[in-house]
């Protein structure tokens, strides 16, 4: 039940109506035409901008709007009054029955509370992590892992159908690289000194792969020429590395649903397929592009490329597909990937990038749009950097990767769930400040333990009540009288609950699931806030002598801990029943 939604709705039908009556003209457009909580709750429960969107094309002021649209919005039962305030902005307020029959919902549909159509069933990829499998994942790949797999979900939720995918960069030299880097390990497992030169991979972590090597292959490589071990050795490490990445994904809580390989496009066709399709729409040509900004004749040297013209799609410049040895670019093997999302039927794709990508967007972008002719959106959200503190100071661990620190490393500090929650305070293109003790104090200032503590409360209350005898289950609470949470408080708690399927909804259009955490952070407020008026006034306490409105007020307590439990879901963080 989306409560704004179905007041937008009534809006809508009284403004069809008054188009049928001749007070508007027919065929006014009216997606602009929001309902949703005013700035100031002194205002009322919803506000309309019907008025203000409509005065100008409807030629007419908003005013006169605003007074026949109140008119009839009175009529619905719903609405207790109206109010036009301003030049035309209409403020309303509902019945309390109104509020109250959230609570039912809420009990009715569990954890499905909220859960939106939105999408419509469009199919929807979300590709991210996609870290080089050289070894394991750092922090950052943290803060994208957590963006990318609570993003899906809120999709999911939102009605679309959704594919989680991490892209193997296993086809670049940064493979030959963690190649030679166990082979020094597997010289080390035979007894010799590894001789890690500048620009291998030194993290410890390849030690045992350097020991199955042995176990497999004996001393059969340590002289033989690279052109023998090379490529076995690639394969194997690679596939070490992935192995390594899957237990990290697993640790945090993502489960991917495809993992493609960046080599598997080589050799197939696939690469040359996308190409050519580019030039067939007169999208790939020879040419030489202007100098890099800073770059002069003097050092700068033009040359002919094969380009794809993406400034036909929005980019600033036309990029190289291939390089002046032949070789593709890069840039080639990443359109030919995004090709094939295209031709396996999707309708929207999503790339978690790391800030570093930032150059990357546009041109990638413009691939899509040429070679889905524009049907399929890009979106491309790229995560800035986590910063590690410790009680304020920065803070370094045991880097067993050599140059940084992991995934596995936070995890093991702070759990799972304290981290999914923590990267996701803040907005993926905002910088995150994580500190290990903060994150882990009992204080309202820790948006985790804030969160969790109102979920422990509502279990709380939830024992309580079956202690007393009283059926805790969601079909005995919703047969509860809940027209006895006639107060404001509980109505104002009921408010900030029926918020979530507008902010379930909001959220999903943006591709924003730290929408989804402040959202939890303010009801959490409100609840504690309920929690200590109860202090000063009894007859708020959901603990209550007499059995019936004791069923009413665990009621309310069970509904918001419903909306709680569902946000934390999909952040993928466990609500908890006991603080510890």
């Amino acid at each position: 039940m989306n409560l704004f939604n179905d007041i937008r709705v009534l809006v809508v039908e009284c403004l069809g109506a008054m188009a049928s009556e001749g007070v508007l003209p027919a065929g006014l457009e009216t997606a602009a035409v929001t309902v949703e909580p005013p700035r100031d709750a002194a205002h009322g429960d919803m506000a309309t901008n019907a008025a203000m969107v409509l005065a100008k094309p409807s030629g007419l002021k908003p005013r006169e709007i605003a007074d026949a649209l109140a008119s009839r919005l009175s009529a619905d039962p719903r609405i207790a009054a109206v109010e036009v305030a301003g030049p035309g902005f209409l403020n309303l307020r509902l019945v309390p029955s109104a509020w109250q029959a959230i609570v039912g919902s809420a009990l009715g549909a569990g954890t499905d509370f909220g859960r939106a159509t939105l999408g419509k069933g469009q199919k929807v990829n979300v590709e991210f992590v996609s870290a080089n499998p050289t070894g394991p994942m750092h922090v950052g790949h943290t803060r994208g892992a957590v963006v990318g797999d609570a993003l899906a979900s809120l999709l999911d939720f939102a009605g679309y159908d959704v594919t989680r995918e991490y892209y193997i960069n296993d086809g670049g030299a940064q493979v030959d690289v963690l190649a030679r880097s166990a082979f020094e390990r597997y010289r080390e497992a035979n007894g010799l000194s590894p001789e890690i030169a500048e620009g291998l991979y030194p993290g410890d972590y390849l030690i045992p792969v350097g020991e199955a090597l042995k176990e497999q292959y004996g001393d059969t490589f340590l002289t033989a020429p690279e052109s023998d071990w090379l490529p076995i050795f690639r394969e194997f490490s690679t596939q070490a590395m992935m192995e390594m990445i899957r237990g990290d994904l697993e640790a945090l809580g993502v489960k991917m649903d495809v993992y493609s390989s960046e080599k598997a496009l080589y050799g197939t066709g696939k690469i040359e397929a996308a190409i050519d399709t580019l030039r067939g729409m007169g999208l790939i040509y020879e040419g030489v592009l202007e100098p890099p900004k800073g770059k002069t004749l003097d050092d700068w040297e033009p040359r002919e490329q094969t380009l794809f013209k993406s400034t036909a799609h929005g980019d600033d410049v036309d990029r190289p597909v291939k390089k002046s040895d032949g070789g593709w670019t890069y840039f080639a093997p990443d359109i030919a990937y995004h090709y094939d999302k295209v031709q396996r039927g999707f309708d929207l794709l999503i790339d978690i990038l790391g800030a570093d990508h930032g150059g990357y967007v546009k041109r990638m972008k413009a691939a899509v749009s040429a070679l889905s002719d524009g049907r399929v959106p890009l979106d491309i959200k790229l995560i800035q950097l986590v910063k590690l503190y410790k009680n304020g100071e920065p803070f370094k661990m045991s880097k067993r990767a050599g140059t940084f620190v992991t995934l596995r490393d936070v995890v093991d500090e702070v759990g799972a769930d304290v981290t999914r929650f923590v990267m996701l305070t803040r907005k993926n293109d905002a910088a995150l400040d994580f500190d290990f003790a903060k994150v882990q104090e009992q204080s309202r200032d820790n948006p985790v333990w804030y969160v969790q503590y109102a979920s422990a409360r509502v279990a709380s209350v939830l024992r309580k009540a079956a202690a007393a005898g009283i059926d805790t289950s969601d079909a005995a609470l919703a047969q509860a009288d809940l027209a006895a949470l006639d107060h404001p408080a509980e109505i104002a708690l009921i408010r900030k609950m029926a918020d979530w399927p507008r902010q379930v909804e909001i959220a999903a259009r943006a591709h924003e699931p730290h929408r989804v955490a402040g959202y939890l952070g303010e009801l959490a407020a409100d609840l504690h806030g309920h929690w200590n008026k109860g202090n000063d006034e009894p007859a708020l306490r959901f603990v209550q002598d007499d059995a019936a409105t004791m069923a009413s007020k665990i009621a309310l307590a069970r509904a918001v801990g419903v909306v709680i439990s569902a946000g934390l879901a999909i952040l993928g963080v466990t609500p908890v029943e006991e603080m510890r």
